[in-house]
């Protein structure tokens, strides 16, 4: 499998929270986020990713949970999932976790891997994205043929 990493600065499209009443400083959360890929893979590079992630925080640590998909153009889409925990320090929040591919289209398809990556909230509309892992595409596809 080949290894790659990367990185994206992406801005939030759209957010929601809400407390929860069971106990102090309890919150969920639901947010967009939107950016473009930076990677040495040329299949990646320059890629869009939009990312669902699902926040359940109390007292400003938590878990974060989503899923994720990356367009690239006429070659296809390629989607998954991921999973992290949340931290703040000093009012920024970071988001520490793993992330799989499930599946994919054109020349993603038969597309598996998965990695670990780091999300850090720069301002309340705009993220720090770092990431790293492997992939494997099943069958080697040439456009046009």
């Amino acid at each position: 499998m080949p290894a790659f990493s990367g990185s994206f600065q992406g801005t939030v499209r759209g957010q929601s929270s809400a407390s929860v009443l069971d106990q102090a400083n309890h919150m969920l959360g639901i947010a967009a986020v939107s950016g473009t890929q930076k990677t040495a893979d040329d299949r990646w590079n320059n890629s869009s990713i939009t990312y669902w992630g699902i926040t359940d925080m109390i007292g400003g640590s938590g878990t974060q949970h989503g899923y994720f998909v990356d367009d690239h153009g006429a070659a296809g889409r390629d989607f998954g999932t991921f999973e992290g925990k949340v931290s703040s320090a000093g009012g920024q929040f970071t988001v520490q976790g793993n992330w799989k591919y499930t599946g994919g289209t054109g020349d993603f398809t038969d597309l598996s891997g998965g990695g670990t990556f780091t999300t850090r909230m720069t301002s309340p509309t705009d993220v720090e994205a770092t990431w790293q892992g492997t992939y494997e595409l099943g069958t080697v596809r040439v456009r046009g043929a």
